[in-house]
């Protein structure tokens, strides 16, 4: 009798699949909890970029014309957040009288497709108007 040691093809295609199914199922998840984190840094940013625009006015400051210069140049909240969160598209608007701004990101992870910041206080799930009577407030 001749006995042989081992696993058969059947078994080991069988061990494959299952290690095959339990992988996507985990990497499905691990790329849903990178999105949110993304997500998360992305509204941290515009909320950051909120923040300084109120100490800004509370500085003394009548409008948003320096804030805004200093937005849009080197070193900038928009800037940081496009750079340091890839894929993200930031959309920004300002009134024309540079008395107000909002700043608007697609989300990717949590379902939500805006994030919105204006300089009236506004945040949340809005899109920024980029032009007409509201240009520069999050609708």
């Amino acid at each position: 009798m001749n006995k042989q040691k081992g696993f058969t093809i059947i078994e080991l295609i069988v061990v494959i699949a299952i290690i095959a199914v339990l992988a996507a199922i985990v990497l499905v998840n691990v790329t849903q909890y990178i999105n949110k984190g993304k997500d998360a840094a992305a509204q941290g940013n515009l909320a950051s970029m909120l923040t300084n625009s109120a100490v800004w006015i509370s500085s003394g400051n009548s409008t948003y014309a320096g804030y805004i210069a200093s937005v849009t140049g080197g070193a900038s909240y928009i800037t940081a957040l496009t750079n340091s969160s890839a894929g993200y598209t930031v959309t920004q608007a300002y009134t024309p009288t540079d008395d107000g701004f909002c700043a608007s990101v697609v989300l990717k992870g949590t379902g939500t497709p805006n994030f919105c910041v204006d300089s009236s206080g506004k945040k949340g799930t809005y899109a920024c108007t980029t032009s007409g009577t509201n240009q520069g407030t999050c609708q």
